[in-house]
């Protein structure tokens, strides 16, 4: 069943004998179809052919063929007359998940095809067990502290850990999260289809062995696979990649890990946490290159120089061969630069931990002239695909990490859910600096927007001011309450403005603490505003509250008390209702004139059609 409904209006004036509905006269001139997007044809009819008549004394619309279309961009291709579903997605992992429930929502007919395991690597290899591993870490970490334990009074006898008791409570989480999306897929009516997916044509999808089903649009959303560079011999035991660390079969005594980003930081975190050594390796000259370089300095005094952790920067791991025969594991080491031999380590394990890789291959982009860009396939700002001449492939989106634009789960998810706007009729273009990211490690590492240095180089660009904000975790009570006050948060932004360029965070719950700031930037709200903002006392939110007081901006706020109340729709004595006026639906002219485009004009009448409908039936 397809799912938009296209009403041909005939000139016949919608109007009740004695009653004027807005005007007498018709809205429209002449006869033309409007689609009202996301609504199923059971919201009209119980057949496509039925024809809606009220009683003779109410109003009749005039015998009126519902026709059901999907209400999609086709980026200018002329969409074949039937479909098999409006929207098929490949890839169920939280991408396509987060798309197939808005598709869902907006009233598409959608399938889902995922020839592994529902989740991706999220839920079953990523984000989501090493959630489970860190809070493992975190408890162990906390306990084997004395200090930290007297402080509070507390005295707390040798902890240890089983093995295989915190691997069970990965893999558990693992298999809830899995069962819970699988589930709420089910419910909300998207069919799932098991099989390896593929694009085989202009709206059309293989899967399995000879299955071919057809589509309004097309989601690629295969996500990425741990990305293992040349000369490392991956054994899955003693030389691993995240998705075989995440088991836990063993803890080391001694474990290289090669690459200081998010993945090698959070592991460095649990396999310190119980008790192995770690050695890191960094192809650049700095360890955390990729946060900002303030928080990546105080980050290593804090994650790195206290634990069991010592490393290596500016190499490569040329080679690394998994022990065997009684030989450790061997890595040999060059020069970032120069590429001549450095060193040669012995350890018991070596984790590869140097990014991931786009998983795109046998995806049949082929059948629509799409060229990968190292393994990653081109889209626009509106993720619709790019084909090899550099058009536009008509009905085809690729969202998450098989497109690059921001590996990170709920990025992925974001984009599904902006192409499912865009294909029920909204234009929508998601803001990439608005997405937050955070590194799960104790005490938790966050970020929204640029990093210092990027932001003044932008404003060098542009010619803007860029100034910084700072306040410490040490000034917040609820830190102090916990004895927690090591970390900073830092605020990027224009002062001419208010603008906020980027905000990190290292501190207590910093992945939590994120959020307000990354929200102010998807919204445009600026510094102004935020310093009239009100946080609970005592919580680790005013660590955000203090720094947003602490910068120094130009201006006032831009919003007037009159106009909040105005939004929360309250008057000085407190809620209140609708007016006469706002009760009474009314098909007028004011309809045209607050309609800034025909999505939002067609929305605005269906919804006050339906509720005089609904008022005026028997």
């Amino acid at each position: 069943m397809q799912s938009a409904v296209a009403l041909p209006f005939s000139q016949t004036p919608l109007t009740r004998p004695n009653r004027v509905l807005g005007s007498t006269k018709s809205i429209f001139s002449t006869p033309r179809s409007l689609q009202f997007c996301g609504l199923r044809r059971e919201a009209f009819c119980s057949s496509p052919s039925t024809h809606l008549t009220l009683r003779s004394d109410r109003v009749r619309i005039p015998s009126t063929r519902f026709k059901v279309s999907a209400a999609a961009t086709t980026n200018g291709a002329p969409p074949p007359k039937s479909f098999d579903y409006d929207l098929i997605i490949i890839g169920a992992g939280v991408g396509g998940h987060g798309a197939a429930l808005h598709a869902v929502e907006k009233g598409l007919k959608t399938a889902i095809i995922e020839g592994d395991v529902v989740g991706g690597t999220c839920v079953n290899r990523g984000c989501v067990p090493s959630k489970a591993l860190l809070a493992v870490s975190g408890r162990m970490r906390e306990l084997q502290n004395e200090h930290h334990m007297k402080s509070f009074g507390l005295q707390v006898s040798a902890a240890g850990y089983d093995r295989q008791g915190v691997a069970d409570h990965a893999n558990n989480l693992a298999t809830k999260i899995r069962n819970n999306l699988t589930n709420s897929m089910k419910a909300l009516g998207v069919d799932i289809l098991t099989g390896f997916g593929s694009v085989l044509g202009p709206q059309k999808v293989k899967y399995g062995k000879d299955n071919i089903i057809t589509a309004k649009n097309i989601i690629i959303a295969t996500g990425s696979v741990p990305f293992v560079p040349k000369g490392i011999e991956v054994d899955g035991k003693t030389v691993i990649t995240s998705d075989h660390a995440l088991k836990l079969e063993s803890v080391p005594d001694w474990i290289a890990i090669v690459g200081s980003g998010y993945i090698g930081l959070e592991f460095s975190d649990v396999y310190t946490a119980l008790g192995s050594e770690v050695t890191f390796i960094e192809a650049l000259d700095q360890l955390m290159p990729g946060f900002d370089p303030e928080i990546s300095k105080l980050a290593q005094r804090v994650l790195i120089n206290p634990r069991k952790i010592d490393y290596h920067t500016g190499v490569f791991a040329s080679k690394i061969t998994p022990a065997k025969d009684g030989k450790p594991v061997m890595i040999e080491l060059i020069d970032a630069k120069t590429k001549e031999h450095k060193d040669t380590l012995e350890v018991d394990a070596a984790l590869i931990a140097t990014g991931r890789a786009p998983f795109t291959n046998g995806l049949g982009l082929e059948n629509v002239n799409v060229v990968t860009q190292r393994g990653f396939i081109p889209v626009d700002e509106r993720m619709r695909v790019i084909d090899g001449n550099g058009k536009l492939v008509p009905n085809l989106y690729c969202i998450g990490d098989a497109n690059g634009k921001l590996m990170l789960a709920h990025a992925a998810s974001a984009q599904g859910i902006s192409v499912v706007e865009q294909v029920t009729g909204r234009d929508h273009v998601l803001n990439h600096l608005s997405i937050p990211a955070a590194c799960f490690t104790h005490p938790e590492i966050s970020m929204v927007g640029l990093t210092e240095p990027q932001a003044r180089e932008k404003g060098e660009k542009e010619g803007f001011k860029v100034s910084v904000a700072k306040t410490s975790f040490k000034a917040n009570t609820k830190a102090l309450a916990e004895n927690e006050g090591e970390g900073i948060a830092k605020m990027i932004y224009r002062p001419d403005n208010g603008e906020i360029l980027g905000v990190h965070i290292f501190g207590l719950h910093a992945a939590d603490l994120i959020h307000e700031a990354s929200n102010a930037i998807a919204l445009g709200t600026r510094i102004q505003d935020l310093k009239l903002a009100v946080h609970a006392h005592p919580t680790l939110s005013e660590v955000l509250d203090e720094l947003f007081k602490a910068a120094k901006v130009e201006g006032h706020a831009t919003t007037k008390t009159g106009d909040a109340k105005k939004k929360l729709n309250m008057n000085e004595d407190g809620p209140r209702g609708p007016s006469d006026d706002e009760k009474q639906p009314s098909l007028s002219k004011d309809l045209i004139v607050r309609s800034t485009n025909l999505s939002s004009f067609v929305e605005d009448i269906y919804a006050r059609v339906m509720s005089l409908v609904s008022r005026v039936f028997v």
